[in-house]
């Protein structure tokens, strides 16, 4: 059944929270019972782009041609599913191009179903969600091409950003429904996703450290829980993973809004990861009815995005930026924080598809000039 409204227990501490000064925030951080769907798109939302994308003169409508389907058209239906994904450090192999870049067909098919109603997309959304989940059964590592063994820590970094754009899929498919249509998804295939949730979350995810890396990895495991808790409905698992994301924010983003990957990794696309790891993050809690990572330290995902500006504006002296791609998550921080640095990040480069394969994209489409 389709959950897209407040819990009475969500409703009193959201209140509480404005009338007591803020008191009562711990409390609107403690989601009890979840909304759904809510990574990264709501019924609300859902509902309002579809409606827009009905009209071919819309720029709803070219934003769903030129991102979603592009990438569907760019990306066969998968007819086989390994049961084991190598993973090395720094490439993508074959099977970790499978794992990431299924996800987010997925959920680009899910969003296609979304769209149009038609119960084939339902369908092929469906068998790629089941797939992977009956024959997924573990990572596994390769050598570098200079013979050394890869470290088996980067499969947890796989299973992390892969999670997140599995469950948005699967978020649309059990929870949307179009006209009172759902998408037909029988309860045991979902539980044998929910499996394999769980296998991707205890076996690897779980196994980078809450606050360690101190970048994109602890962003990345903390994002990912919050979206595998919200879908398993385990408060814990949520919650879990707030604290991880709240524990890092200062420590990937340091007071002065200084993003320490840019510099320290020299390329600029690290640093995008924590900032799109971390934008995400924040609009599933605000779905919640939290904003809290929004705002916290003094809106310190806001600061990290006038960083960024400042390194596309050729002013951050270890890295030029200026022409690299931009990463999608600007389009989900600049509708809630709308400066004037991320509304001009934004309009650099959409509208925002899939840059790689490693975070969900299309939030052109899905999320520019949404209403909340």
């Amino acid at each position: 059944m389709k959950k897209n409204k407040f819990s009475c227990l969500s409703v009193v501490c959201i209140l509480m929270a404005l009338y007591s000064g803020g008191t009562a925030q711990a409390q609107v951080e403690r989601v009890v019972t979840f909304i759904h769907p809510a990574v990264l798109n709501t019924a609300a939302s859902l509902d309002f782009i579809r409606t827009e994308a009905g009209n071919s003169a819309s720029s709803r409508f070219a934003d769903y041609n030129n991102t979603v389907l592009a990438y569907i058209n760019s990306n066969p239906l998968p007819g086989s599913f390994p049961a084991v994904v190598h993973a090395q450090a720094n490439f993508n192999t074959p099977t970790e191009a499978r794992l990431k870049g299924d996800a987010i067909l997925a959920y680009a098919i899910a969003l296609r179903w979304a769209r149009t109603g038609d119960a084939k997309y339902a369908v092929q959304a469906r068998n790629i969600l089941d797939g992977w989940a009956s024959h997924f059964q573990s990572f596994d590592v390769i050598n570098q091409p200079n013979g050394s063994p890869t470290e088996f820590r980067q499969t947890y970094l796989e299973a992390a950003w892969a999670a997140p754009g599995f469950v948005a899929a699967a978020e649309i498919i059990r929870y949307y429904t179009i006209k009172g249509q759902g998408a037909g998804w029988p309860s045991a295939q979902q539980s044998q996703f929910e499996s394999f949730l769980n296998n991707l979350m205890n076996n690897y995810i779980n196994h980078i450290p809450e606050v360690g890396f101190n970048n994109n990895w602890d962003v990345s495991a903390g994002y990912a829980k919050m979206a595998i808790g919200v879908y398993l409905n385990s408060q814990t698992v949520y919650q879990n993973g707030v604290d991880i994301i709240k524990a890092v924010l200062p420590l990937v983003i340091t007071a002065d809004g200084t993003v320490v990957e840019l510099c320290s990794r020299g390329d600029c696309h690290h640093f995008q990861y924590s900032l799109t790891g971390l934008s995400y993050a924040a609009e599933i809690a605000r779905i919640q009815g939290d904003n809290s990572i929004y705002t916290a330290n003094s809106n310190r995902l806001s600061a990290g995005y006038d960083y960024m500006r400042r390194a596309y504006n050729n002013q951050i002296t270890c890295k030029i930026c200026s022409g690299a791609a931009i990463y999608p998550g600007v389009e989900v921080a600049n509708r809630y924080y709308h400066t004037t640095n991320t509304q001009s990040l934004r309009n650099t480069a959409p509208p925002y598809g899939i840059p790689d394969i490693c975070f969900l994209g299309f939030t052109t489409y899905t999320h520019y000039n949404v209403p909340y």
